[in-house]
């Protein structure tokens, strides 16, 4: 299972890049292709139907967990009744969001007339009917997929993604120039979610033995997930509401091109977030196992401790050099008008090293069903950040949601939750971070040179950009080997090394 780990954040990371690489080019072709108002109602469109996610109430959290619990003190046919009830659940919330879907497709007049031209409203009416059945398909795969993560089989999980992070750009931009428009891009969507499901149940029952049993169903059982879901499903809302509010507020209270900065910062700061929780992913069942068998809070710290020193070495990677070249890509990619999306992301991105280092905490929470307390501080926080938003707002712009969101995650995120590891969790959080200094000193370190060093040469044209990242990746790599890691870790990359070379 360790070499499904470590492959499985491998691909999970050539994952991330593929993604963020297609969108680069796919989005331009379908904004040129399908046009800006069509693909602007394929967006809107997209979004709403997205909230019917919601009424998968956090189950999908809930799986592993008890998983584990009856792998390590239940029976088999236990384990078949789990998975009878969750499927029966995620059915019953598939049926849900088809009824609910349908009733956004039957009144997409009285929701969007206001806005919309006739034939975009009729262009919504089809999008909607298709995303719907995307989403109920979605639904229908989560427990086979839940399955297969509790049995660690990450490579064909990621390996899986990436045939779909190239598959359906591919048949969406085929469709669009066959000339389905819109409606194409939708298809597509359904089509690929329709073959991944039909291959995590042929996976999960074949290659896995998933079994599942619907007589004997337990009401305690299914109380139990349900309180334990709840509280993930309220983070879930609270989630939508901090990535949603601050364009709504700007919009509202400011003006589009200020929604727009915004939102490119936005998009930057999602790419450290998915660069974290790739890696933090792969260790969901372990940690579940650990908790469920002995609960040893020494082993607990120390994985996190590892998973965060890692996270840690490849946050500032990312983020270093983000503030090294950021600014010069930022007005290259984005446009002069959005150049202060660069500092709007440097300030948020900050903070947030702190919980993108820690995600694996949120698993061990959960592992111990200690989530609640999380979700109650993103209560407050989320509150703080909105009331802070709308009073600077007027004169402050996009600077007062990126204020609000930062009080908000040194708050939450930094000094409540690692007050809450320490004394209700049981974790050594010294411990941790005094594995974590280093890495940042020496990052610090780095980028601080690298600044220095474009005073003298600046990073104004693209042979300086090119420069300046490979002396950054040098220094930071020499860094990385001398002081982040262990003897045993640089023996470890040392030895494989020598062993490609002796095999060429």
């Amino acid at each position: 299972m360790a070499g499904q780990r470590k492959a499985g954040a491998l691909l999970g990371y050539v994952n991330v890049v593929a993604k963020n690489l297609v969108n680069l080019m796919y989005v331009p072709l379908l904004l040129h292709y399908v046009g800006q108002g069509d693909y602007g109602v394929f967006q809107m469109t997209n979004s709403v139907v997205f909230t019917l996610t919601l009424l998968s109430a956090g189950f999908s959290g809930a799986y592993v967990r008890f998983y584990m619990q009856e792998v390590a003190h239940g029976t088999r046919d236990g384990l078949h009744r789990l998975n009878g009830m969750f499927l029966l659940v995620y059915a019953a919330a598939a049926l849900l969001c088809f009824i609910g879907g349908m009733a956004l497709t039957f009144n997409v007049e009285a929701l969007f007339s206001g806005g919309l031209m006739p034939h975009e409203l009729i262009l919504t009416r089809k999008l909607m009917v298709i995303m719907i059945l995307n989403i109920t398909a979605q639904f229908i795969s989560s427990p086979f997929n839940s399955y297969i993560t509790a049995k660690e089989h990450f490579v064909y999980q990621q390996t899986r993604q990436l045939l779909t992070t190239l598959a359906q750009p591919a048949l969406a931009v085929a469709l669009v120039l066959l000339g389905w428009g819109a409606v194409g891009v939708a298809l597509a969507m359904l089509s690929i979610t329709i073959i991944l499901l039909a291959m995590n149940v042929a996976y999960a029952i074949r290659r896995l033995g998933m079994r599942f049993r619907f007589t004997g169903l337990q009401w305690s059982m299914f109380k139990a997930v349900a309180v334990f879901s709840f509280w993930i499903f309220l983070n879930q809302i609270f989630d939508l509401v901090n990535n949603n509010v601050p364009n709504f507020l700007l919009g509202a209270m400011a003006s589009s091109t200020v929604v727009t900065t915004f939102s490119i910062a936005m998009q930057i700061r999602n790419i450290f977030m998915a660069m974290s929780t790739t890696m933090s992913s792969v260790f969901v069942p372990m940690i579940n196992r650990i908790v469920a068998e002995h609960d040893d809070n020494k082993i607990l710290t120390q994985l996190m401790t590892r998973v965060g020193r890692y996270q840690m070495i490849l946050f500032w990677a990312i983020y270093g050099g983000f503030i090294l070249l950021g600014q010069y890509f930022v007005r290259l990619w984005a446009g002069e008008r959005n150049a202060d999306a660069y500092w709007l992301a440097v300030i948020m991105v900050l903070p947030v090293m702190i919980p993108l280092t820690q995600n694996t905490g949120i698993e061990i929470q959960r592992a111990k069903n200690r989530h609640k307390a999380r979700s109650l501080i993103y209560i407050l926080t989320s509150v703080i950040d909105i009331v802070l938003a709308v009073f600077l707002i007027p004169t402050m712009g996009y600077w007062a949601t990126a204020i609000g969101y930062i009080v908000s995650v040194i708050l939450g995120t930094g000094l409540f939750m690692n007050w809450y590891y320490q004394k209700r969790i049981g974790l050594d959080m010294p411990y941790f971070w005094k594995h974590q200094l280093p890495t940042i000193a020496m990052a610090v370190a780095v980028t601080a040179v690298c600044l220095l060093g474009t005073m003298i040469l600046p990073v104004d044209s693209i042979p300086a950009f090119l420069l300046w990242g490979v002396i950054y990746v040098v220094l930071y790599t020499a860094g990385t080997l001398h002081i982040s890691l262990t003897r045993e870790e640089r023996q470890h990359i040392f030895d494989t090394i020598r062993k490609k070379q002796a095999d060429k």
